[in-house]
């Protein structure tokens, strides 16, 4: 039972990590101007169609052959009315699958949640929680949502992709969730008006560096979020969640050739599976540690060497952070290296 409560869960997240990188590559040769009405189209049709809904695969074919040009219009008309349709991110309806989705991601691995200090977290406090690893997909995130009771402040937003907010059904689900985009401007906006931020720095390109037996995190080139917190004021917070890189089976592409390719063109060459082949990750306990808030004075125009020097004191707090936990997570061989 819990593998299909999990499924429900999984299905719409899933889909959307596998295929960013096709996206990002088509989205890379285009113009700017053009970029906002490829997102539109690309992830209406194609992305819906083939990735997110595969059992809608047979109903598209058949309306391909068959050529029922009406029933085409109304399977068109009916995604691209929820693709735009407003999201009321407070209806009953959303809030009870928000807590379905935290309740049963949270039991099913299970996630455990350490808060090394929690009375340095204060209820009329604004935090920038930076999370590692992404790995294929950062699940471990969900022991943060306010639906779960662990974290002692409200007011947590997701930070997410904005090309997520275009998929028919998945951008319903992920404002329900709480998630919203990544953007700097929707970031500080949501930060000015009280919300703790949730971030994953390395993004999805630091898939492109995992290695198994080894956690890679993508940071070295990552420094807008400090530059963010040091302009605002606001405390950084390290998070890092041990045991999500082996959720998933994957197997990246080698050769040093394909994978610098690769990288110039923002594509990753990593295939990832589940139980049964399906996206239904193992089940296999995550350890999510939080570590102390790094606190920092408002610098409304950090230079690039006050903003390198934050970086790397960041960088030092998840690595001392990563290094008391790891035993307790039950990972004693594992090594974290900075990219």
């Amino acid at each position: 039972m819990q593998l299909v409560q999990l499924s429900c869960s999984i299905v719409f997240v899933f889909w959307s990590n596998s295929f960013q990188c096709f996206f990002d590559t088509l989205c890379s040769f285009l113009p700017s101007s053009l970029k906002s009405t490829f997102v539109r189209f690309h992830y209406l049709f194609f992305f819906f169609f083939f990735l997110i809904f595969p059992s809608l695969d047979s109903i598209f074919f058949f309306i391909v052959l068959s050529w029922n040009f009406y029933l085409h219009v109304r399977i068109f008309g009916f995604l691209i009315l929820f693709a735009v349709l407003p999201v009321d991110k407070d209806s009953l309806l959303g809030q009870k699958l928000s807590r379905f989705i935290c309740k049963h991601v949270c039991s099913y691995f299970p996630i455990t949640l350490h808060l090394e200090d929690a009375e340095a977290f204060h209820l009329n406090q604004t935090y920038v929680f930076c999370y590692e690893p992404h790995s294929i997909f950062p699940l471990g995130i969900f022991a943060l949502h306010e639906n779960v009771g662990f974290m002692p402040i409200p007011n947590i937003r997701f930070l997410v992709s904005t090309a997520s907010f275009y998929i028919p059904f998945l951008r319903q689900v992920w404002t329900w969730l709480g998630y919203s985009s990544v953007e700097k401007k929707n970031l500080i906006s949501l930060l000015e008006a009280g919300h703790s931020c949730i971030i994953v720095p390395g993004g999805n390109r630091e898939t492109l560096f995992m290695e198994h037996g080894c956690e890679n995190v993508f940071l070295k080139e990552r420094r807008g979020f400090v530059r963010v917190a040091m302009e605002m004021g606001l405390p950084l917070v390290p998070v890092f969640c041990f045991g999500q890189t082996n959720i998933y089976n994957w197997w990246k592409v080698p050769g040093k050739v394909i994978q610098n390719l690769a990288r110039s063109m923002k594509i990753f060459p990593l295939i990832f599976w589940g139980i049964f082949g399906s996206p239904i990750p193992f089940k296999k306990p995550l350890y999510v540690a939080v570590g102390r808030p790094i606190q920092l004075q408002k610098n409304p125009e950090p230079t690039i060497e006050q903003v390198a020097k934050v970086h790397s004191e960041f960088i030092k707090a998840l690595q001392d952070l990563f290094e008391r936990h790891k035993a307790q997570a039950g990972c004693e061989n594992l090594e974290l290296k900075i990219v």
